[in-house]
């Protein structure tokens, strides 16, 4: 798998509506299922960027759902791992309820 840096929208979408599991210090790890790899607006390339130099990254979201629960993760950097994409860290941030489950997204700029 692509390093965090070099990860694009395309690699994730094969993973969408798969667990990807938090593990915490003292309790059972949290699930939380891929729903969704959004694209963003393209991203415009500086006019000092020499012709030569490859595009950055079009930006992306991941948009995950954890378990119906009242309690949920906070703002912060987490190790998500997958059992065929091995393990991410990434800095998830809490959405809002959906259904009784959390709602999360990391951003990929």
């Amino acid at each position: 798998m692509s390093t965090l840096d070099k990860l694009q929208s395309a690699d994730l979408v094969p993973f969408i509506n798969q667990t990807f599991r938090v593990w915490l210090d003292g309790v059972e790890p949290i699930e939380l299922v891929l729903v969704s790899v959004t694209e963003a607006g393209s991203r415009r390339r500086s006019e000092r960027v020499e012709e030569s130099a490859p595009e950055a990254r079009q930006p992306f979201a991941l948009h995950f759902l954890g378990p119906v629960s009242s309690q949920y993760l906070v703002q912060h950097i987490y190790r998500l791992e997958h059992e065929r994409m091995g393990a991410l860290e990434l800095f998830i941030v809490p959405l809002g309820p959906d259904g009784g489950r959390m709602g999360y997204e990391a951003i990929f700029t």
